[in-house]
Formats: structure tokens, sequence, C-alpha cells
């Protein structure tokens, strides 16, 4: 989600640091913490954090795995559960159970035979819509996948390129998950004749195309419907300056898809040591409460409170898609190829 980088040190590439007392996190664009959160860690453990930043979900899961034999750092963040066996099939991880782990709510846990991954935090991957777009033009906002496809709402959505990008996978799994493995192509075919437009990733399709983010305004953006978060309203609340009353973005409830995001000691990690401190320090009180206003997603463990605000304008989907890890790894190669040749040629 949304978020600047709020940690520390150099983001140039390379192995390692060299350097026993820094542990390096390998993450997605939009990891985020605050200061004080990360030197509270690095305080108590020693260790100093370095975060390298590798681009999308899709991007970053896919050039960990390219580089795992001689891996960019210790700990990777952000391969979630449309990547999952992507990463576990391709050995990205060692095993390691991480401390606290039993304080990990029941309905996010996986692989606890091997533990190579350690959940961190969940959100839901929603169409949000610009309130004032369609108040102007007194249109109500699509509510569900089958919206999508009226003659009302033509040309409207702009989505992220499912090959590259997480959201993107995570909202075709959605469309899989609703019209089963028969019906899915057939609602895209309806989907791309509506106009849908795919852009490579989260950043494009809600910084610059989506005309109800503060970004997108300025951007000049002209699609009223995204792909991105039901966490994302809060966020334009909370980074507006005066802060608005009400969120001027909105989620149709109907389109959500629930992701769950992992963390991982790397294979080849350097400090292994340190690595280990980290995930033990992720699933901590005081970093899982940190997440909800720095990464716009839910804490997953057992008593992590959310802030009010966030509860207020980006409350989790209450009857979101949901996909069994097994089918997705069983499918998601098959999907995205067809869905690759169906929607973008």
């Amino acid at each position: 989600m949304a978020g600047t980088l709020a940690a520390c040190g150099s983001s140039d590439g390379g192995q390692g640091s060299g350097d026993s007392r820094t542990v390096t996190l390998v993450s997605h664009d939009s990891w985020a913490a605050s200061k004080d959160v990360i030197a509270a860690f690095e305080k108590q453990s020693g260790y100093k954090v370095r975060v390298l930043k590798d681009g999308d979900a899709g991007q970053a899961v896919n050039k960990a795995i390219l580089t795992k034999d001689n891996p960019q750092g210790d700990v990777f963040f952000g391969v979630d559960n449309t990547l999952l066996s992507r990463a576990l099939d391709n050995g990205l991880f060692q095993s390691y159970e991480a401390k606290g782990s039993e304080q990990v709510k029941a309905e996010y846990r996986v692989d606890e035979d091997k533990h190579r991954v350690t959940p961190i935090d969940t959100g839901d991957i929603c169409v949000n819509y610009d309130k004032k777009y369609f108040a102007d033009r007194k249109l109500e906002p699509p509510k569900s996948f089958d919206d999508l496809i009226k003659p009302q709402y033509k040309n409207l959505l702009v989505t992220e390129n499912a090959s590259a990008s997480s959201p993107g996978l995570g909202f075709l799994l959605g469309t899989a998950a609703e019209y089963g493995d028969n019906g899915w192509e057939g609602y895209w075919k309806k989907l791309k004749a509506n106009g849908v437009k795919v852009v490579d990733g989260w950043e494009q399709a809600y910084n610059q195309e989506f005309s109800g983010s503060a970004s997108g305004k300025k951007a000049k953006g002209d699609r009223p419907l995204v792909v991105s978060y039901a966490s994302s309203p809060p966020a334009e609340v909370l980074y507006a300056k005066p802060k608005p009353a009400s969120a001027p973005t909105g989620v149709a409830e109907g389109t959500c898809f629930r992701q769950v995001e992992y963390a991982g000691l790397l294979g080849n990690a350097q400090n292994t040591k340190g690595g280990k401190a980290l995930l033990d320090f992720l699933i901590s009180k005081r970093f899982q409460e940190d997440m909800p206003l720095n990464m716009f997603v839910y804490p997953v463990t057992e008593g992590a409170q959310v802030p009010p605000e966030f509860v207020k304008y980006g409350p989790q989907a209450k009857d979101p898609e949901t996909m069994a890890p097994a089918k997705i790894a069983e499918h998601r190669d098959q999907w995205v190829k067809s869905w690759t040749s169906l929607v973008l040629k």
C-alpha cells in the first residue's frame, strides 16, 4: 500500500551488507515503518536495519527467486497468498519458527510443518471508486463484479497486470473464485469489451490513472474505478491536509479478495541470526500495531490493536472472496497465461 520508507540505511543493490551487525530486509515498494519502531528494534537487538525495495510485490518475488543463490538480503517481506506457492516451490526460504508465532490467528497460518514463512499482515484487494465522479453524475457506484460489466461503467475501470502485480493477480483470483474455473474467462471477455484498462502496477494505476486519489488528481487521472485495497480510503484521509470529514473514495465491497502477506528467512542469507531476530520483531505487538497507519494493512496477531480512524475509513470486507493456497498453486500460472492472451492481446 501507500507509504514512504521510514526505516533506514542505503538502498543500493548488491549482496547483503558484509556486516554481521546489519540485517537486510528485501521488500516491495510499499514497505513502510515508523522510525521510532525501527529504532526500538535496532536498540533491542543490536542490529542495524537496511531496506531494499524491489518494485511491485510480483516483481519483487520474481527477482528474489532469480537471485536466491546469491540473495540481496536476509529476510524477504511481502510475498502474499497469491504468489506463496511460487516462492516455496522455488526454495526461496529456509525453515524458521518465529518467536511469538503462536499469537498469529489460526486462519492466517500456513506451512506449519516446515515454518518457511511467517504471516505478517492481511488486507482486502477491492475496486475503489471516486465518490465525487459518481455523485456529480448522479450515478450509483458499482457494488459487485457483475456491476463492472454493465454499460454505465464502460471505460471507467483501471486494473493492474495480473502477471506482474500482486493486486492485479488478486483481482483475477477474485473473479475466478466468483465465477469458477469455467466462468472467469467469459467474465473477462465482457470486462475487456467494457473498456477495462490494464497498467503495469499499483503505483501507476492508483497514483496516475485513478481520478479519486490525491496523486491521481494531480496527474489528471481519468478513471474513477481502480483495483486497490479496502484500506486505501483511510490513506486518502490521513495524508490529506486539511483532513476531510469523510474519505473521498469508497470501496465496492462485492469485488474484494482477501490477501495475506508473509515474510521469510532467505535460503542463503548472510546474516541468519539477524534475520531471525527481525522476523521475531515483525510479529511483535509493537510492529503489528505500527503497520496499519504505515502500510495500510491489518495485523494478524491476537491482541494487536487497530487505530480507530483506520477502522472508521477502511474496515475489512465482510465477505471477501478467498481461495485455498493449494488451488492457487494448481491453477495460477495457467490462469495468468490465459488472462494474458485474453486481455492483453
